[in-house]
């Protein structure tokens, strides 16, 4: 019986067995999802379910194929019969949203739990927020295309505002020294605060979209509102201190120009995910989600930024330990989806008490396992970040580690005030 051809009349416990029988068919089914599902085991709602799926992740990770006939407690999961009831349940297409029904079925409960042990324990409001806040970090479901941003931003200049192969990186210099951005290939764009990274990284979503890649973004700090923004004023050569209100600061020929610089925009099919504390996981789904959709575009991805990506483990608060595991994650993925993968990084404070500010290797925060897993490492230098009374406009890009070419460093004329990046 597949969800594909039976209407159920269901709610609450039911409706939740259903979606749980039909989630863990499709693991039976598929067991390429267990490296992709967002869902862990004890977030299932099914004690049995929950056992049943702990004991797929083990086989998974041993590398061994799915085979229950091999279960000594074969009995204490309903035997044969329950199995091959959940396989008829299998729905491939219907995958991510049976995640998204158990995901919010479990904050219900985790929520619930938290209410009753706060006011047992007499917790006090803030904790109890930050509690709520922690569960409701899990989600799947904070898509936004640039095309239907673009559509909500299209009348902001004529409306009163309440005070969004490989593929090129649209610098031939670069793409000449790097290749461009290759599939498999892990970028790490590093650089201290305010140095344009951000920038960087929007104008290389850009001109991959342009190239017929599908960019998806992932902004672990900046809504997708400001994105969006800045890559209406960085297209439009608009200074940004505009965009807060288009209608009023914008001239008559920015105006004008405005419907092509949306419409140019809307041709590279960016998407945006702007959910704070991310974890790899979430990700993976997310782009098997956009590459099922945009089954013709392969997917490039931008995150930003390394440090704010979750850890699927605390290790005790060892930050080390979790930027390697986050770090060999972003390679399995670039390597699983066959697509690169931009991630922009912050360095230490220690560049700045040197004499000579050209960051190094060793300035990236918990460089070791970042330097070993990238294959492209690229700084971020502006003289005039330093010295506030130069008109230098001048960026340098400085090839660091480069796995398949040569090192050395470009420049480009940066525009702080657009974000606009030109060869």
């Amino acid at each position: 019986m597949s969800l594909n051809h039976a209407e159920f009349i269901v709610t609450g416990f039911e409706e939740m067995s259903i979606a749980e029988k039909a989630f863990l068919g499709s693991l039976m089914k598929a067991d390429y999802l267990l490296k992709d599902t967002v869902v862990q085991p004890e977030q299932l709602a099914s004690t049995r379910h929950q056992e049943l799926m702990r004991r797929m992740v083990e086989w998974n990770r041993e590398g061994k194929n799915i085979d229950f006939t091999t279960l000594p407690d074969l009995e204490n999961f309903g035997g044969m019969s329950y199995l091959a009831e959940l396989l008829s349940f299998a729905d491939l297409e219907r995958f991510e949203g049976m995640e998204k029904l158990i995901l919010d079925s479990w904050k219900e409960r985790e929520k619930r739990n938290i209410l009753s042990v706060a006011a047992h324990n007499d917790w006090e409001i803030a904790k109890v927020i930050a509690e709520l806040d922690r569960i409701n970090q899990s989600k799947v479901d904070d898509h936004t295309s640039l095309q239907q941003a673009l559509l909500t931003i299209y009348e902001a200049p004529w409306e009163e505002q309440t005070i969004l192969q490989a593929a090129t990186t649209g610098i031939n210099k670069l793409d000449e020294m790097t290749g461009g951005f290759q599939e498999g290939e892990v970028t790490i764009i590093a650089a201290r605060p305010s140095m344009g990274k951000t920038d960087v990284m929007l104008h290389f979503a850009k001109m991959s979209g342009w190239a017929g890649y599908l960019p998806l973004i992932f902004s672990l700090e900046m809504p997708e509102k400001l994105i969006t923004k800045r890559l209406i004023a960085s297209t439009g050569g608009f200074n940004r201190s505009k965009m807060r209100d288009p209608k009023r600061l914008l001239s008559e020929n920015q105006k004008n120009n405005w419907a092509n610089v949306i419409g140019h925009l809307n041709e590279t099919h960016i998407q945006i995910f702007d959910g704070s504390g991310q974890t790899v996981a979430e990700m993976r789904a997310k782009t098997r989600k956009m590459m099922n959709q945009y089954p013709n575009k392969k997917p490039i991805l931008f995150i930003d930024y390394l440090t704010l990506i979750q850890p699927g483990q605390i290790y005790g608060g060892n930050s080390h330990q979790q930027v390697t595991e986050i770090s060999k994650s972003l390679k399995t993925m670039a390597k699983d989806f066959k697509c690169p993968v931009i991630c922009l990084a912050q360095l230490n404070r220690s560049v700045e008490s040197r004499a000579d500010k050209r960051p190094m290797m060793s300035d990236i925060r918990e460089s070791g396992s970042v330097e070993q897993d990238a294959d492209v490492i690229l700084f971020l230098y502006r003289e005039a970040y330093y010295d506030k009374e130069s008109q230098d406009n001048t960026l340098d890009i400085i090839v660091s580690k480069n796995r398949n070419g040569s090192v050395g460093y470009i420049s480009v004329n940066y525009n702080k005030y657009t974000g606009e990046i030109v060869e």
